[in-house]
């Protein structure tokens, strides 16, 4: 057990554990940062904010949270293929993809000793992709209240306001 390349199963564990939790503290750090910027965003947004601002701020969303994403697949693939388990970066990225996505081709595999690192990988795609998607409920929910106040229009709101049992 001198060798890393040949790790017993309990070291596999603890290193993917190590890299998991790395993985969900940059997932949390950058799901806080890219909320709070579109928070920032859309107190500025009204009824009369045009369409395309408003899909403009959804796509920059959307592609922040696909870049925190593709920066943790990186976090995963950079030791697997520093240790030379997959020796492409292109390969090891590939093999984190299909893994965290749990598409799971597996025409690519790590060595036999450290083949427990991808249900782990599996693991924390599973978790981060719904850590992401409870936040895109949560910002399609504005835009349903958006669309919501633009149907009722202006006598509408202003009734509910006069009125606060309507």
């Amino acid at each position: 057990m001198n060798d890393l390349s040949t790790p017993e199963p309990v070291l596999e564990i603890a290193v993917g554990t190590v890299i998991l939790i790395i993985v969900i503290f940059v997932h949390g750090a950058g799901i806080r940062a890219i909320n709070l910027r579109f928070n920032r965003a859309w107190v500025h947004v009204d009824s009369g904010t045009s369409h395309w601002r408003i899909n403009l701020l959804l796509a920059a969303t959307i592609a922040s949270l696909s870049a925190l994403h593709f920066t943790e697949t990186l976090i995963w693939a950079a030791p697997i293929y520093a240790r030379g388990f997959i020796p492409s970066m292109r390969d090891s990225y590939y093999f984190v993809l299909e893994s965290y996505t749990t598409l799971g081709q597996g025409n690519i595999t790590l060595p036999e000793r450290w083949r427990l690192l991808g249900p782990i990988i599996a693991i924390s795609g599973l978790f981060t992709f719904g850590w992401t998607s409870s936040v895109l409920v949560s910002i399609m929910t504005e835009f349903g209240k958006l669309d919501r106040a633009r149907i009722k229009g202006p006598k509408e709101r202003a009734s509910d306001q006069a009125d606060p049992d309507a």
